[in-house]
């Protein structure tokens, strides 16, 4: 039980993709002017993850493996990742639309987010059990989620402060991405 609680706070704090790997950054600078609409992305991105390591771990073990066609396994998880997005669109969509037209474009660039590809392949070359896979996926989509909800809770505070005008929107986003990104860093090397 330790194991799976280091492998978490490892992909939750450590080596979070977003702060220390600077993966997924689309959808972290994208979505986080809005802290609600940040929080439910983050949800979205940590079901996707989560589900679509699952499924791919599964596909790559007894299909890929067994088959002899490893080649086709970014392909393959592609597919995968593109069907759990296509399927939370729809969810989505009927049942919260005013959550949907927050997300706006961003929810399909889940689809294409290079976190969502990264987590199954790092646990397929990494080769976790099925149970590490899970944990680390829904590890490092809590990470995911924690560092954007971060960002937006600090940019709904950037807009009552007196920021330059050259600085405004973007580029003060920038500067505090690169803070929290140091923040981050300082927990480097506590978990392996």
């Amino acid at each position: 039980m330790n194991d799976y609680l280091l492998l978490f706070m490892g992909a939750v704090v450590v080596n979070n993709f977003v702060l220390t790997r600077f993966l997924g950054l689309c959808i972290f600078f994208g979505v986080s002017n809005n802290l609600s609409a940040s929080a439910g992305m983050g949800m979205a991105v940590t079901a996707v993850i989560t589900l679509s390591s699952m499924f791919a771990w599964i596909v790559h073990h007894y299909i890929l493996v067994p088959f002899n066609v490893t080649f086709l396994t970014t392909i393959v998880f592609v597919l995968l990742i593109a069907s759990f997005v296509q399927l939370l669109e729809m969810v989505v969509k009927k049942y919260t639309p005013a959550l949907h037209k927050m997300w706006g474009i961003y929810l399909l660039l889940v689809a294409t987010n290079c976190v969502v590809l990264g987590v199954p392949l790092i646990n397929v070359e990494s080769n976790f059990s099925l149970m590490k896979s899970i944990v680390n996926a829904f590890g490092s989509g809590v990470g995911f989620a924690l560092a954007i909800v971060l960002m937006a809770s600090c940019r709904e505070k950037l807009r009552l402060a007196d920021v330059p005008k050259s600085l405004e929107g973007l580029g003060v986003a920038f500067i505090v991405a690169g803070c929290l990104a140091l923040s981050f860093f300082g927990f480097s090397g506590m978990i392996k």
